[in-house]
């Protein structure tokens, strides 16, 4: 299995901390970044190698590559999205289509969270699942939350950020398990999504999948302390979570 981080978009909502930086390397830990910490917890779980989809500003994740795979102890392959400033990530995470007949641990280069999750996520593997997504069912949900509601067996009947909450059983928190058997699947999923619309989100591939007949289930975290970076408001909170990390 390896493990995959999505760095590609431009965070125009965190200038001018991002005017030259996509925001995977912004610093929440003395001078670790939100793509440090990604990396850490991944080869803490005993991940060896990393993609990382890049776009926006891709040069200064390749300049820090070396150092990120000394500091880590992993090796890193960087895939690029040419379009990465005018479309959305279904289409980044279908550029990585030729990496999912390894297995997939999925992370988002714009989340901290600790490394119990991708514990859980690795730890809700029974063999019959093609995708695990990391749902925190405690968190209060409002209007932009990536919202998920489950039917039996905790499997995905749908993801969206246009969800009712009121109808939703948590919040995908943007890590994901994908299990080589759904390698060819997933990426026919994300394409038919990108084509349809190229402003959608990866997530909307994961409804197309689990819509198709994939079997999409979710790891529930538990009471976890973690941030979507969105904004500066984001970004100071990030800094306290991962110093506790």
């Amino acid at each position: 299995m390896i493990g995959l981080v999505m760095a590609a978009g431009a965070s125009r909502r965190l200038r001018p901390e991002t005017d030259h930086l996509p925001k995977a390397l912004l610093p929440v830990d003395g001078t670790s970044t939100i793509l440090d910490l990604g990396l850490r917890n991944l080869a803490g779980v005993g991940i060896a190698d990393v993609v990382v989809l890049v776009g926006y500003a891709a040069a200064a994740v390749a300049a820090r590559v070396p150092e990120l795979e000394r500091r880590h102890g992993v090796a890193i392959e960087l895939v690029y999205n040419a379009h990465a400033e005018d479309w959305n990530n279904a289409y980044s995470l279908w550029l990585a289509r030729d990496h999912f007949r390894r297995g997939v641990l999925l992370v988002n280069g714009d989340t901290v969270h600790p490394a119990s999750v991708e514990r859980a996520l690795l730890a809700a593997r029974d063999g019959s699942s093609d995708l695990i997504l990391a749902l925190d069912d405690v968190k209060k949900l409002a209007a932009e939350e990536m919202k998920v509601a489950l039917g039996a067996h905790d499997r995905l009947s749908r993801i969206s950020k246009l969800l009712d909450p009121a109808d939703a059983d948590g919040e995908y928190i943007g890590a994901s398990l994908i299990e080589s058997r759904a390698a060819a699947a997933l990426a026919d999923a994300l394409e038919a999504t990108w084509r349809r619309d190229p402003g959608l989100f990866y997530e909307d591939g994961y409804q197309e999948f689990a819509n198709r007949g994939g079997v999409v289930v979710a790891a529930r975290i538990g009471a976890v302390d973690w941030i979507e970076v969105d904004d500066h408001r984001d970004l100071r909170r990030a800094r306290n979570i991962a110093s506790r990390c």
